[in-house]
């Protein structure tokens, strides 16, 4: 029996008999084929087809991604989590009204500025051998989750302009919000969805660990450097375990976020479900916010161009968690650099909730005749414009993007203090 579902909800796997191509004429394209990786189900999101009639019968793939049963009972049993009860029932009260995109950004600002000191705080308190310190923790876990409530976009795309010498702490803070926006999209319980963020938050605590020389260093390391580097995750589950204030599943991401699904990571070489649900999200988190940063070696990817690369890599994340980020920050994110049908290039300032293809972006250059143009706001969900492919920013030699979507000048080295 065929089974019709919105766009938004295929994944790798699925036997397509029929596109949607508009949802009011449901007029179909008769070709039918199965989505047999990323680079198709990319092709297939970007077609303009708004919904699918699929045969379960010929491909076995769900449509969403479905938590861990032990996860989710642990959660639904309610155990006292670390975070606090009070950010808990602020999660379950359900979606609240979001502020726009620059009013977030302003308070987005300040709360990187806040969390980097604390990171910078809690990291230099665990190299010389103290405790974290449980309500300082979970406070900022708090106000990263709030933020994300407000807006989305807006913390989640700032955390990506962090400079190289904070990149150790706001890294912390960037996975910490992407676990928190990732739980949320593969409907996590709330208790479980702060566990997420603070499991994010403290996965690197480990570097602390590492001889500064090493973690600081400005050039890419050798193999005895790299060696060294790969002890991080059980440095970082020993540190924690001196505390009684962390779940195990807390733990288990600093020491697991590195494995791979089909078992060549480190430092246990798990494979497939032998790896929690949260080390899974955690290896996708961490790694998309290391390629789009900017490191003294090498230049960031776009968010787009990460999006895609992850998906080519073959046995590295869970194809399922890996579809539900990209659920979660958009097939184009915020300050991503696309091509419109228009000949114009613009970068994505705002995503829309109900379609991830047409998200709000300023146009700023014509590609055809190779000059600048006045900046542009357009909403791609009036069908003003359309999007026809990703660009990358260094190919096409610009610097600094970010001064358009966040309205204002590249300012300082850093953003945050």
């Amino acid at each position: 029996m065929l089974t019709y579902i919105d766009v938004a909800d295929l994944c790798v796997g699925m036997y397509i008999q029929k596109l949607a191509r508009s949802s009011e004429e449901r007029a179909f394209w008769n070709e039918s084929f199965l989505i047999q990786n990323e680079v198709v189900l990319d092709r297939v999101l970007a077609s303009g087809a708004v919904g699918a009639w699929i045969d379960p019968s010929k491909g076995g793939a769900e449509p969403a991604p479905v938590p861990d049963e032990a996860v989710v009972q642990s959660g639904q049993d309610a155990p006292q989590s670390p975070c606090s009860s009070s950010r808990s029932c602020s999660e379950a009260s359900g979606p609240r009204p979001r502020v726009a995109m620059s009013e977030e950004l302003v308070q987005a600002v300040k709360l990187c500025a806040r969390s980097k000191t604390a990171v910078m705080e809690m990291f230099g308190d665990l190299r010389m051998g103290r405790i974290v310190q449980l309500d300082r923790v979970t406070d900022m876990v708090g106000e990263i989750s709030d933020s994300l409530l407000r807006h989305p976009d807006a913390l989640l795309s700032l955390v990506r302009l962090k400079v190289a010498d904070e990149y150790t702490y706001m890294h912390s803070v960037a996975v910490c919000g992407l676990m928190i926006g990732l739980a949320r999209q593969l409907d996590l319980p709330p208790l479980l969805v702060q566990e997420a963020g603070l499991a994010g938050l403290l996965h690197d605590v480990g570097k602390m660990a590492i001889p500064t020389a090493i973690l600081a260093k400005p050039l890419p390391l050798n193999d005895s450097e790299h060696t060294t580097m790969r002890t991080h995750p059980e440095a970082g589950a020993r540190m924690l375990a001196d505390s009684t204030h962390f779940t195990p599943r807390v733990l288990d991401v600093c020491l697991h976020h590195h494995e791979k699904v089909d078992g060549s990571g480190y430092p246990h070489k798990l494979c497939g479900t032998q790896i929690s649900l949260f080390a899974r999200m955690a290896a996708v988190c961490d790694v998309y916010d290391a390629v789009t940063s900017d490191r003294p070696y090498r230049d960031r990817w776009g968010p787009a161009e990460s999006i895609r690369k992850m998906a080519g890599w073959a046995g590295h994340f869970d194809e399922k968690v890996l579809h539900a980020f990209v659920k979660c920050i958009g097939i184009y994110p915020v300050g991503a650099l696309v091509r419109l049908q228009s000949n114009r290039l613009a970068v994505v300032m705002e995503q829309h909730a109900g379609c991830l293809l047409t998200p709000r972006v300023k146009v700023f250059y014509s590609v055809s005749s190779r000059t600048p143009l006045p900046p542009e706001c357009i909403d791609l969900a009036c069908g003003q414009d359309s999007i026809v492919n990703f660009e990358s920013e260094k190919a096409w030699g610009f610097k600094n993007l970010e001064a358009l979507w966040m309205g204002q000048g590249p300012g300082e080295a850093s953003r945050f203090g």
